[in-house]
């Protein structure tokens, strides 16, 4: 499994988790199951509400917006804040537990929460505050409720948040076969879908857009996805705008992890609210967590990796301490002690900066030379070969870690550059950037880039990656085809963030690869919409000539 997340997995194991948590009896609690909240739209939204049975007086809501159905399992959600003496409640996406042809996936959220939010205020349970919290979709949908904000919210906690259209179903424009299995299991709810049908695909060469052919039917949301290939208005319109992220005046705690496959989305908000609202009172908490992790109780080991000691923190319970600083009054928890706070892995230490443009005193700029990562713009022109064969299903061109160390490095048919080792020691805090300077014989291509840490001893300590759509590099919102043969310049800067200690005596290691394996589209260069596009769109091999006045960017603390 590729380290981005699959929501059908990570949900489940979400779910099987919170079963397992003790919980008082069902006797201590009021518990309606079945509630029908009215919206303006005429469609009625499936709810769940949980009170204490010896609280008799109106107490602040804690709202749980959720797009899956797990049965019995969703009231523990309820349970849990109805214990720290809140109203507990659980909320559905518009066609969950009623009625599926009404279900539309992040189009409906930023009217039909109000209309929950409302309707759960005027109830002679509820003071009239109202507090939101959780992740994944349902982070999304907290930022899709304060597009217009209701008087009774008084804070969010979107925890590793997707941004639709920016981060799932598709990175960078580069769509994940995760836009099929997503609502197969999750919403459709049909039979799993056979392991083997990613590689069916990749081995028959069909276009990316009749996957759900393979597996019997039409995926219609699957297929609605795919007409939106660009960053356009249809996945705009589901979060904030510029003038809407400039009206969010109530307080936001963002969490998420270096590991995370929303990492990208969940600060993207926390970017954009910071810039058109120079007073947002938004705090972010990163560091060593999957999505499961940012959300929720971290392992201690992640992916082979035992992360230190003081990330150990519980991402849950941190939610809940929020929340009750904003609405109760209690102290602010204690690792809230700036607006940015990160764990530098290797360090076993927290650090706290007031913005992101201040976790860095330094910058390191590499140009991928001859193999190497060179802290000097070469002064002779040149550049590296690769060629891709897109008919060739024999090989892939494949970024895989199951694990964050490991003793080799499997290229994958990419191409490594490695920087001379560091006399000192130094940390890496953020996200790497560059540009790419490329020649190739294509209209397009889709590019991987993986940072890692090679350690003294000879082992690699995964870092981070990047993937994302040439033609898109410059404007996420409009394609602009490349032109065969012609040098072309391809910025990026929408990579994930990361912090960790580099030791004195490692090197930095940057894997650069185009995509062609199962897990991710093909992207062929025709120039045709790369959904459609089947191996028959082929044609030569693609040749790149990866110049040598490429660079990357890495953010650095010196002490």
């Amino acid at each position: 499994m590729k380290y981005f997340f699959c929501g059908f997995v990570l949900w489940s194991l979400l779910s099987t988790a919170f079963a397992q948590q003790s919980v008082q009896n069902d006797h201590d609690y009021l518990i309606q199951d079945s509630v029908l909240i009215p919206t303006r739209s005429g469609t009625d939204i499936s709810a769940i509400v949980v009170r204490k049975k010896v609280q008799a007086a109106p107490l602040p809501v804690i709202l749980f917006y959720t797009t899956y159905y797990q049965g019995a399992n969703d009231v523990i959600f309820g349970k849990k804040s109805a214990d720290r003496d809140y109203v507990g409640m659980v909320a559905y996406s518009r066609g969950i537990r009623t009625d599926l042809q009404h279900y539309a996936p992040y189009e409906h959220e930023g009217t039909d929460i109000y209309d929950i939010i409302d309707w759960a205020s005027k109830q002679d349970w509820c003071n009239g505050s109202v507090a939101m919290y959780g992740g994944s979709y349902t982070g999304f949908a907290q930022w899709a409720a304060v597009k217009n904000i209701h008087p009774a919210l008084k804070t969010i906690v979107p925890q590793v948040a997707v941004m639709p259209g920016f981060d799932t179903p598709m990175e960078n424009n580069v769509q994940m076969n995760l836009g099929l299995y997503w609502p197969h299991n999750n919403i459709y709810k049909k039979e799993p879908l056979r392991r083997s049908l990613p590689f069916e695909w990749y081995e028959t060469g069909v276009a990316f857009k009749s996957m759900d052919s393979l597996a019997g039917y039409k995926n219609e949301i699957f297929q609605r996805w795919l007409q939106h290939p660009d960053y356009d208005e249809y996945w705009q319109a589901m979060v904030p705008t510029p003038g809407e992220y400039a009206n969010i005046d109530i307080p936001v705690l963002t969490t998420t992890g270096y590991y995370d496959g929303s990492q990208i989305g969940a600060i993207q908000y926390f970017k954009r609210h910071h810039l058109y609202n120079k007073k947002a009172n938004h705090y972010l908490v990163i560091g060593p967590y999957d999505h499961w992790g940012g959300q929720r109780k971290p392992a201690k080991n992640l992916m082979g990796y035992e992360i230190d000691s003081v990330a150990q923190v519980n991402m849950g319970e941190l939610a809940y301490q929020w929340i009750d600083y904003i609405v109760k009054g209690t102290p602010k928890p204690e690792l809230l002690q700036d607006k940015v706070n990160f764990q530098v892995m290797g360090s076993n230490v927290w650090r706290h900066a007031p913005a992101l443009q201040k976790i860095n005193n330094d910058t390191l700029t590499f140009y991928l030379d001859q193999s190497t990562l060179s802290l000097r713009k070469p002064e002779k022109k040149g550049f590296e070969m690769q060629t891709v064969d897109f008919k060739d299903r024999e090989r892939q061109n494949n970024y895989f870690t199951p694990e964050i160390i490991f003793d080799s490095l499997d290229v994958s048919n990419g191409l490594t550059f490695t920087s001379k080792p560091f006399a000192k020691d130094f940390e890496i805090n953020g996200s790497f950037t560059g540009n790419l300077s490329v020649t190739i014989n294509k209209k397009d291509m889709d590019v991987s880039m993986a940072l890692y840490e090679l350690l003294p001893d000879g082992s690699y300590f995964f870092l981070t990656r990047y993937v994302g759509r040439a033609s898109y590099a410059k404007d996420h919102t409009k394609r602009q085809l490349l032109h065969p043969g012609k040098k072309e310049s391809i910025p990026f800067d929408n990579t994930r963030f990361v912090s960790k200690k580099i030791g004195k005596g490692s090197r930095l290691v940057i894997l650069l690869n185009v995509n062609k394996h199962p897990f991710e589209v093909i992207n062929y260069g025709s120039g045709k919409p790369v959904a459609e596009e089947t191996i028959k769109d082929a044609g030569e091999p693609l040749q790149i000539k990866w110049h040598n006045n490429t660079f990357i960017k890495v953010p650095v603390w010196k002490n």
